[in-house]
């Protein structure tokens, strides 16, 4: 199951483990988001002051892209409400089957077999999740998918409400050619301060910035760190 509340929780949870050895300062302790979890360590840093430096990697918001679609705002608003009220009592009905039949439906995870057609990103995501680069038995993108519901939560409780708020340094990364860019984009405009920066790493795709080690940026996430909290 996936939420906007569970996954933010996931990252304070881990600052209260932190916070209570003795071989960490809780007042250095600095999270990392890829992916979905990208919207969720900039959501989680909104609420929690503990948290004393953020970084993005090709970040998702989820709440967003689920309620609208991908390019949301190339999109009727008139029909996108319609739809997510389709979508809204679509998933209401299949919790009701769920519960009476005890297992949960999922969503599918990522298309198997890939079609010919299938977008570049989608292409993408197939060759990190379905290979040896990101399958995994237990990932739900690599199988299955989430449970099908999880939908409802993300439509309904936006993600990054308040990231206008988050004082402590964050450090956004995106790649260039990436279907993605846009949330960190829009995300980044949303942040205040001058401790808050993009970056767009020049020709990476949205996968490129999971395992391509040309690609990822570590010494400036290094520095990110080493600076706000060395």
């Amino acid at each position: 199951m996936a939420s906007p509340d569970i996954n933010t929780e996931d990252f304070s949870a881990a600052v209260d483990y932190l916070s209570s050895r003795d071989d960490v300062n809780p007042d250095k302790i600095g999270i990392a988001g890829i992916c979905g979890f990208g919207g969720m360590a900039l959501n989680a840093a909104a609420m929690d002051t503990r948290i004393k430096a953020t970084v993005t990697s090709t970040m998702y918001d989820m709440s967003r892209v689920i309620a609208n679609g991908y390019f949301d705002y190339e999109k009727d608003q008139t029909l996108l409400k319609k739809e997510r009220m389709e979508r809204r009592k679509a998933l209401n009905e299949e919790r009701t089957l769920d519960y009476r039949n005890g297992n949960y439906k999922r969503d599918g995870g990522v298309v198997d077999p890939l079609p010919a057609d299938a977008p570049q990103f989608v292409k993408d995501y197939y060759d990190y999740y379905k290979t040896k680069r990101g399958y995994h038995p237990r990932s739900p993108n690599s199988n299955d998918g989430w449970n099908l519901t999880s939908a409802l939560s993300f439509t309904n409780m936006a993600l990054l409400t308040y990231a206008d708020e988050i004082e402590s340094p964050v450090l956004m990364i995106h790649g260039e050619k990436a279907h993605s860019r846009y949330f960190s984009e829009d995300a980044f405009k949303k942040l205040k301060g001058n401790n808050k920066e993009l970056l767009i790493v020049p020709g990476a795709s949205h996968t490129d910035l999971y395992d391509n080690m040309d690609k990822i940026p570590f010494d400036k996430i290094a520095a990110f760190f080493h600076k706000y909290l060395g």
